[in-house]
């Protein structure tokens, strides 16, 4: 059961860590067998529940992105696209993987609120960092097409949002996604106030990424089979020293669980430890550059026990203080 309230819960404003989502979230359904469904933001929950934690997270409703929130990252004509597209019932293909039904548009919307807000919490001191559980996903939308099932790009909005309303110089994403944030890639990959760090299988959906970095987009290929030591040794010999080159004013964590060696969507190895490494070494960073600020933002992820697990590992290193 969904018991996520209604209303901001910040009855505890000293809590370090704001947990956001939005009950519209459990409406976006594209078919009773698709892989990104539902159950998956209440297999988050769940964990948080049965663990005690999310009684500890500074809890908030996802406000609705803006028109113009949206505009920083996408087309105008993609934005309106998308609204007119909603069916009155049923369900709309996008593409192959995704698909559209009555509560489709306003869940998007609200998935990208929620970095929003996530990022004017952190830069305006009421939390140290925030996660936000939310779908649609959003790293492989680009500027003017959907795919992979995302439609608006979430963790891109919030980037957007912290270099024009908070005056930052320097926003950093790190993506750990089993497949390759092509969409983040798409929208800043000639902005160099904003590096993109990401892992992901090669080859593998979307087809792209191994060849395609700079000095502020950082590809780290990973062949099928990669195990958890080897994601350690790839972050720690690429995305560290980049970070550190950068100083990021704010991280942005593009949170996929899906390279999880439970997940069939997928055949990397990763497990729970590894995920809580690499959130510890990304708060490192962040503590370092950016006063701590993180925002973490939920991708992919669809074996339900495993997703449950992982994002509950990745959380309880956010919340430590």
């Amino acid at each position: 059961m969904f018991i996520f309230s209604s209303h901001n819960d910040v009855t505890n404003a000293t809590a370090q860590t704001a947990y956001i989502s939005h009950p519209l979230c459990l409406k976006h359904d594209m078919g009773a067998h698709h892989p990104e469904s539902p159950a998956r933001i209440l297999a988050i929950e769940d964990q948080l529940v049965a663990s005690g934690l999310l009684k500890q997270l500074q809890r908030h409703d996802a406000p609705e992105a803006t028109f113009e929130q949206l505009l920083r990252v996408h087309d105008a004509t993609y934005i309106v696209s998308i609204e007119s597209s909603v069916p009155p019932q049923g369900v709309v293909q996008l593409d192959a993987d995704t698909a559209l039904n009555p509560f489709s548009y306003q869940a998007a919307l609200h998935a990208a609120g929620a970095v929003v807000l996530g990022v004017d919490l952190v830069m305006n001191e009421k939390v140290a960092n925030a996660f936000c559980n939310i779908r649609p996903p959003g790293h492989h939308a680009e500027r003017a097409r959907a795919m992979g099932f995302c439609i608006f790009n979430n963790v891109a909005v919030g980037a957007a949002h912290a270099l024009a309303q908070h005056g930052l110089k320097r926003v950093a994403i790190a993506d750990f996604d089993v497949h390759h944030g092509n969409g983040t890639e798409n929208i800043f990959h000639d902005d160099p106030r904003v590096m993109l760090c990401s892992t992901f299988q090669h080859p593998f959906y979307p087809y792209c990424g191994a060849n395609s970095g700079n000095d502020h987009i950082i590809n780290v290929p990973l062949a099928a089979g990669t195990t958890g030591e080897r994601f350690r040794e790839s972050v720690t010999q690429y995305w560290l020293p980049a970070l550190e080159r950068f100083q990021p004013e704010l991280l942005l964590i593009s949170a996929g669980f899906d390279a999880h060696r439970d997940d069939d969507m997928a055949m990397l190895k990763l497990t729970e430890p590894d995920y809580s490494w690499v959130t510890v070494e990304l708060k490192r960073i962040a503590d370092k550059y950016a006063h701590g600020r993180i925002v973490s933002v939920l991708e992919g992820g669809y074996e339900l026990h495993a997703l449950g697990r992982s994002a509950l590992a990745h959380i309880k290193v956010l919340s430590d203080p």
